[in-house]
């Protein structure tokens, strides 16, 4: 179960350090690089998206650090 759990908190790790990353700060980013100048209502659609899978990822680390925690002081 433990290796199970590691295993999934890397993948969150790692995923989080990548779409963190992808995130463009101040217009600039390697989000606007690969998307291109397409624009919704002040964002692009790609950022959209991103902030969801972001969000996602982050609530995975989250949760998959207090099970590792939980199960390591057993």
């Amino acid at each position: 179960m433990i290796a199970l759990l590691i295993a999934f908190h890397i993948f969150f790790s790692i995923g989080l350090i990548v779409a963190v990353l992808l995130h463009s700060g101040r217009g600039t980013g390697l989000s606007s690089v690969i998307s291109g100048s397409s624009s919704f209502i002040g964002t692009t659609i790609m950022e959209k998206y991103l902030d969801r899978i972001t969000i996602g990822l982050a609530i995975g680390f989250l949760t998959t650090t207090f099970l590792l925690v939980f199960y390591w002081s057993q």
